[in-house]
């Protein structure tokens, strides 16, 4: 009589609240899958974009939709999650309101041991909000407890991280908080400084005029004309080294 009971009320609870619970879980895996694919193909045409208007240089405005797309999806994804849980603990019979007094405590509990979290996400949103950099540029950061800055160029900008890659190809991954200085070194525009070694026995001012030759060509390229500001200038001899035989 007992089991009758509890296995009608079983069925009952499956047929009600638990086909509920399972076509939210459901749907949330179903929005989230929408969301990223969303998020990717946004991405790819911000890419595209990019690279049908300039091959080599990306605009600002480009950076910035690429930066912004990627923390639109990882807050969409957050609120998935969050209203899912919500939801199946309310067809759980869980009351919310019971969760009040322990929410609290633990959210206090999290302050304390999530300070250095929510200061990473105020600094990301900080630096999206401002421009600061974006996909695509190369940039140097300064990191408390390093001796040297990291320099490397921006693959991927979150609320939390920042992820460069290094001229040598490694990876880095430095939460935000934690970057104290930036120095973005292809904003609007750069300077690029090349040195050209030559003998010391040649004639220097048959060298220099060879290479305002070169950079007045250069400026008049039509490809080059539009990435160069201004005609390259040559600054003169830097330094001397006695050749080595």
């Amino acid at each position: 009589m007992f089991l009758a009971a509890d296995v009608t009320d079983i069925t009952t609870w499956a047929r009600g609240s638990g086909l509920e619970i399972v076509l939210l879980i459901t749907g949330a895996i179903l929005l989230t899958r929408i969301a990223t694919w969303l998020s990717h193909r946004i991405i790819e045409r911000i890419d595209a974009n990019a690279r049908e208007t300039d091959a080599l240089v990306r605009s600002e405005a480009a950076k910035h939709r690429h930066a912004l797309a990627q923390v639109v999806t990882w807050v969409t994804l957050v609120l998935i999650y969050c209203v899912t849980a919500v939801l199946v603990l309310e067809r759980l019979g869980v009351p919310l309101t019971g969760l009040v007094a322990p929410a609290t405590v633990l959210g206090v509990a999290l302050g304390f041991g999530g300070q250095r979290v929510v200061q990473d996400i105020l600094a990301g949103f900080f630096i999206i909000t401002e421009r600061q950099y974006g996909f695509g540029d190369v940039i140097r950061i300064g990191i408390p407890g390093m001796g040297e800055s990291v320099s490397g160029t921006v693959e991927d900008v979150t609320l939390r991280i920042t992820r460069i890659r290094s001229i040598n190809g490694e990876v880095i991954i430095t939460p935000n908080g934690q970057i104290v200085q930036v120095t973005n070194l292809s904003r609007d525009w750069a300077r690029a400084v090349i040195d050209v070694p030559v003998p010391a026995a040649v004639d220097v001012n048959r060298v220099n005029e060879i290479l305002r030759q070169v950079g007045a060509e250069a400026y008049d390229d039509a490809e080059l004309h539009p990435l160069l500001l201004d005609p390259p200038s040559v600054m003169g001899v830097e330094s001397i080294e006695v050749d080595q035989f």
